[in-house]
């Protein structure tokens, strides 16, 4: 299965490259308005797009962690812990343009599903492209829940494989703006 090519975000406004077997979940759930989410097909892996208020007070490295413990904040994570921070070369990007700058985070957070006790590690890779002109924290957060005992997936299985680090870069990568209106009059 092929990527999902120039799919469309936020009503058009941006769009990217999604990985094999992307589940756009507002077509099964809710999903705030600032949020574009997709689930894997097969596995409990996420993405996650959100535009953000430009978090001003914090700069650098700091941004990309703060932006990581807010969502631990919200998530109720029980614990967390940032592997790495590193910059992402602005030249990569799709939107290098309007990007001030980009951050790459890995880390790991323990948190409890929905009406579960046990809290599991879940692997979060985070891009942060911050939109200074826009005022907006662009975050893309890609989640890796450990993978679960899947005995019936075999061979036969027509499911799409996981996805990798690679896929959320190209996510990332290939994020591209269209509509600058979405941010409001400038």
């Amino acid at each position: 299965m092929e990527p999902t090519r120039d799919y469309p975000l936020f009503g058009g406004a941006f769009s990217t490259i999604l990985p094999p077997g992307a589940i756009d979940v507002s077509e099964l759930r809710p999903v705030p308005d600032n949020q574009e989410v997709f689930c894997h097909r097969a596995t409990d892996q996420s993405l996650i797009v959100e535009l953000l208020e430009l978090q001003a007070h914090v700069q650098g490295e700091e941004a990309a962690i703060y932006h990581f413990e807010d969502i631990g904040g919200v998530q109720g994570a029980r614990a967390a812990h940032v592997d790495a921070v590193r910059p992402l070369p602005l030249e990569n990007l799709a939107l290098r343009d309007c990007c001030h700058e980009a951050w790459v985070l890995s880390g790991k957070q323990q948190v409890a599903k929905e009406n579960h006790q046990v809290a599991k590690e879940v692997t979060l890779h985070q891009a942060l492209l911050r939109l200074t002109q826009y005022q907006t924290d662009l975050l893309l957060t890609f989640n890796q829940p450990p993978p679960e005992n899947r005995s019936s997936l075999g061979p036969e299985n027509l499911s799409p494989p996981p996805w990798s680090l690679g896929d959320f870069e190209q996510l990332v990568t290939s994020l591209t703006l269209h509509d600058p209106n979405i941010f409001g009059p400038q």
